[in-house]
């Protein structure tokens, strides 16, 4: 087992998966400094805060092979939760001051989803941007995903995210396009789940110094990289780390907001990721309540027969991508224990 909950705990998920998960205090023997430390900032709403958790624990044990990880949870502040929410983040999860005064290998920061047409008018975007700051001095590399990363890249280099027709949702084809050590071993044509309304443009990424390494014609940039002080940043428009079922979970939320007139339109169908058989059942479902909007209607909604056809697809791509982002922290981390077992102590 190489994974290590650093002062935390396996999720309940986990836990009736018959997984092999252990969660040990901070400071332990699985927490020393032999593993590589990364902290990760989920700052998912309270509906996929523990989804969330689970993605990213199980990407992570599918990547690390013998590299041991230990992972320690953080949430931004003033993100929006109810009593069930903030009791598990009070249970679980560290503060970011307890953050801002460490030293991690690696951080893994998600997005949520955004209030404001402006990030910086966000009520996080204070403490968010302090976490940059703080991670560009005190991480080897920082992994930034869907709304993080355009917050990364607006707050850094001002670049601007640009609002989609139609939110760009399913699983899309990417090409690896600039051979660097983060794709190195992976397919050319790499697929990733992606669920944003926004994007941020190659030509504004490169005119910045970002390094895009995957971009499709269709569904534009996905993964990008940029070196910023001290930090590789690692960059992703879209979720490598969904588990398979995510994209049907989304998909029913945003139907359920329709049949509750929470939204206008009816949302469409995740590209990529349904067979014909299950794109036609969803059809007919549409096509029986889009008339008649009423939340009763989400009851006949055909998860069932669906859902045993969906394949996760890109997941052994995300696997080969942070593995090699795995592999970067620690070589960095051996360069620096070798370069201090190299200085002479200090007399006295």
């Amino acid at each position: 087992m190489s994974i290590v909950i650093d002062g935390g705990r396996v999720p309940d998920l986990l836990a009736r998966k018959n997984r092999t998960h252990s969660a040990r205090p901070a400071g332990g023997q699985d927490a020393q400094a032999g593993s590589v430390r990364i902290a990760l900032i989920n700052n998912m709403p309270d509906s996929a805060l523990e989804d969330t958790e689970v993605q990213f624990f199980e990407l992570l044990e599918s990547a690390a092979g013998d590299i041991p990880v230990s992972l320690k949870l953080y949430s931004l502040p003033k993100l929006p939760h109810t009593d069930g929410g903030e009791r598990h983040l009070s249970k679980f999860y560290s503060g970011i001051g307890d953050l801002l005064n460490s030293r991690f290998d690696g951080v893994i920061m998600t997005g949520t989803e955004p209030r404001e047409a402006d990030l910086r008018n966000e009520p996080y975007w204070s403490a968010l941007t302090e976490v940059l700051d703080w991670a560009e001095q005190n991480t080897t590399s920082t992994v930034l995903s869907c709304l993080a990363a355009h917050a990364g890249v607006l707050y850094s280099d001002g670049i601007p995210r640009h609002r989609l027709a139609d939110k760009q949702f399913g699983v899309f084809e990417y090409k690896t396009i600039r051979k660097h050590a983060l794709t190195d071993g992976a397919a050319e044509m790499m697929q990733i789940p992606h669920s944003r309304w926004n994007e941020v443009r190659a030509d504004a990424l490169t005119s910045c110094g970002y390094q895009v390494l995957a971009q499709s014609a269709d569904a534009g940039v996905d993964l990008f990289v940029k070196k910023k002080k001290g930090s590789l940043f690692v960059h992703f428009q879209g979720h490598p780390e969904y588990g398979t079922r995510t994209l049907l979970k989304e998909y029913r939320r945003d139907i359920k907001r329709f049949l509750r007139r929470e939204r206008e339109t009816y949302p469409t169908m995740p590209h990529g990721y349904f067979d014909a058989a299950a794109a036609r059942l969803l059809s007919d479902f549409q096509k029986s309540v889009v008339a008649e909007p009423r939340e009763e209607h989400l009851a006949r909604f055909p998860e069932a027969a669906v859902s045993g056809a969906v394949r996760g697809t890109w997941q052994v791509s995300a696997a080969s991508v942070y593995r090699n982002w795995l592999q970067f922290l620690v070589s960095i981390k051996a360069d620096a224990s070798t370069l201090s077992a190299m200085t002479p102590a200090a007399r006295l």
